[in-house]
């Protein structure tokens, strides 16, 4: 008996496809483009069943302070320690993004009562540095649908993280101080600024997502929220060495 895909899920397995080929990029028929974000989200678990993945994390951001949240779950193969070293060619779009990571000290599990912000607040444990590899599977990008860049893991390519410390409420999450160096040359040095203000207002829609989504997050899945540097394209091989105020530092390298 044959079974007949959604729109969803033949875009989800169009991209993971996309994903799997490494520099592949993905013409998506307007038939396929989401009618709205349930269906890019509906794209993005199609994406991962495809692929096999596992999730390991999630990348989570809005372009405004108090402007609508988006995220999308990341695959576990994609995520790499401090010192990793990337080919530069797995990736057909390659954007850094310098961010702060965040881990929650309980599991939040679908079924259970939806917890409020104070309590998802509440419930963070560790933070980190981290640093988004911006990529995209999409012919064109970045001038193709935004629902279509949803579906795509919200151009996720891969995500390194330092080593995670003690969270403290104290920390200057609106303007810390920001350093990022490519080949020992300054990308970013000052005070750095996150599109969604404070991003860990960002945290409880990861979790209320989660759960509305029939998706376990279990405790110590790191939450990356987006970028205090804007992006920068390198153009060239070499090392990045990056840091946001007194948060364990971070580097790798794009070979």
């Amino acid at each position: 008996m044959t079974t007949l895909l959604t729109a969803p899920e033949e875009l989800g397995m169009l991209l993971s496809d996309a994903y799997a080929g490494k520099g592949i990029k993905a013409i998506v028929p307007a038939a396929l483009e989401p009618a709205d974000a349930d269906e890019a989200y509906m794209a993005q678990r199609a994406f991962l069943k495809r692929s096999g993945a596992r999730i390991g994390g999630w990348k989570v951001g809005s372009k405004s302070p108090d402007g609508p949240i988006q995220g999308a779950p990341l695959p576990a193969q994609g995520m790499h320690p401090t010192s990793a070293m990337l080919r530069g060619d797995r990736f057909p779009v390659l954007g850094v993004e310098l961010e702060i990571m965040f881990a929650l000290g309980r599991d939040y599990l679908p079924g259970e009562r939806a917890p409020t912000e104070r309590e998802v607040l509440d419930s963070i444990a560790k933070v980190g540095t981290s640093v988004e590899i911006v990529s995209s599977r999409l012919a064109g990008w970045p001038d193709v649908p935004k629902l279509n860049q949803l579906a795509d893991l919200q151009n996720h390519g891969a995500l390194i993280t330092s080593d995670l410390v003690g969270y403290d409420d104290g920390f200057n999450f609106r303007r810390p101080y920001a350093h990022l160096t490519f080949k020992g040359d300054d990308v970013f040095k000052g005070s750095g600024v996150n599109p969604a203000g404070d991003p860990r207002r960002l945290l409880h829609w990861v979790v209320r997502h989660c759960q509305e989504q029939g998706i376990a997050l279990p405790a110590g899945t790191v939450i990356t929220t987006g970028s205090y540097t804007g992006m920068f394209f390198p153009k060239e091989r070499g090392m990045f060495i990056g840091q946001i105020e007194d948060l364990p530092p971070i580097e790798f390298e794009i070979t």
